[in-house]
C-alpha cells in the first residue's frame, strides 16, 4: 500500500478505518476503495450482519462526501 499512497493528492482524504480495502488512485490522486472489502472491514469490527454492513457503508461512508478530496468506492467482481 505504500508504493500507492505516493500518488496521493495532497487534498485527497481517506476513510477512517478502511485502509485495508484501498485498491487503488485515480488519475487526479483520489484515494480508491474496495467496497466489498469495507462491508467486510464492518461486519468484523461492528460484529454485525451484512445487510446491517451494507445500509451502513451506503449511508455513512459512500454518501458520506466531504469536498474534493472525497475518496471514491468501487464494486468489484470478486
Amino acid at each position: 500500500m505504500d508504493s500507492i499512497m505516493e500518488y496521493v493528492s495532497e487534498v485527497a482524504l481517506k476513510a477512517d478505518g478502511f485502509d485495508d480495502a484501498i485498491t487503488g488512485v485515480t488519475t487526479n490522486g483520489l484515494v480508491v476503495y474496495d467496497y466489498y472489502k469495507c462491508v467486510d472491514i464492518i461486519i468484523k469490527e461492528q460484529n454485525c450482519k451484512y445487510i446491517d454492513a451494507i445500509e451502513y457503508m451506503d449511508f455513512n461512508v459512500v454518501n458520506a462526501y466531504a469536498g474534493e478530496g472525497t475518496p471514491i468506492f468501487i464494486k468489484t467482481n470478486g
